[in-house]
């Protein structure tokens, strides 16, 4: 029992530190990047890296989920003589939902595990403690472009995907349910409201702070090697999962239940 007891103090104590942690290096983060030296150089090679690159595989979960999501909507939908009502369903299912959740979790398997990797082996080979050494500041140098980089680069890459998986239903319901191309833009855009794609950018925007932070932070904290980056992009990459649908969960229910907006 007292075993247990132990074991159970240290998990929450380790969990209060990993907090700590991330909240100090997401408000040094946030600070530094409103104090000069502004750098638009690495700001800009990290927008490729996180955004141009991302698009392919951005456009291909999201389009089959637009069309998957039409398929499964369509079944139920031809039963209660319904299928007009498939294309207001899709189109507020990834304004509101699928389209930040999914491509936040795309954007953080992708690009968060290559964040952490590429500082965990800095920190490795010691390049991190170099920067110390010459009295720069890593936080400002590493983090903050990638900081700003996701910070605007993860709600453009939503607005993508939306678009992407709208179209996808669109060919779904159009060339297989029949529906008549101006009746499903129609019932496309009349049911969004403002309030359905702003709910989708500030969730998105949320994310990539998820994303940026927790990769950068397991990163500059390997320890141990090669199998020290493994884990480090392992951790990055679940805890990111967990955080982006946790954050989901709690910014849909305020949204829904707590404002009206």
């Amino acid at each position: 029992m007292n075993g247990w007891i132990s074991q159970l103090g240290e998990r929450f104590i380790g969990f209060l530190r990993y907090s700590g942690g991330v909240t100090v290096l997401m408000v040094r983060t946030v600070f530094s990047s409103f104090v000069p030296p502004f750098k638009r150089k690495p700001v800009l090679e990290q927008m490729v890296k996180i955004g141009i690159d991302s698009l392919p595989i951005v456009f291909l979960t999201c389009l089959f989920t637009g069309m998957v999501l039409a398929l499964q909507s369509a079944y139920q939908m031809q039963k209660m003589e319904a299928k007009l009502y498939i294309a207001s369903l899709v189109a507020l299912s990834l304004t509101r939902e699928l389209g930040p959740v999914l491509t936040a979790l795309v954007v953080a398997g992708r690009v968060g595990a290559s964040i952490a990797a590429e500082l965990g082996t800095m920190k490795v080979t010691e390049q991190i403690d170099a920067l110390e050494t010459l009295a720069s500041n890593p936080i400002k140098y590493l983090v903050v472009p990638r900081f700003i980089a996701l910070f605007f680069m993860l709600p453009l890459l939503t607005i993508y995907g939306d678009i992407v998986g709208i179209v996808g239903g669109y060919m779904i319901g159009v060339w297989r349910l029949n529906i008549l191309s101006n009746l499903y833009w129609d019932m496309t855009w009349n049911p969004l409201k403002i309030k359905d794609i702003a709910t989708g950018l500030i969730k998105s925007f949320a994310f990539a702070v998820i994303i940026c932070i927790i990769a950068c932070y397991e990163g500059m904290r390997v320890e141990g090697g090669a199998e020290g980056v493994g884990s480090a992009t392992t951790k990055a990459v679940v805890i990111s999962f967990i955080l982006i649908i946790a954050a989901d969960c709690l910014f849909t229910a305020l949204f829904y239940f707590g404002f009206s907006f």
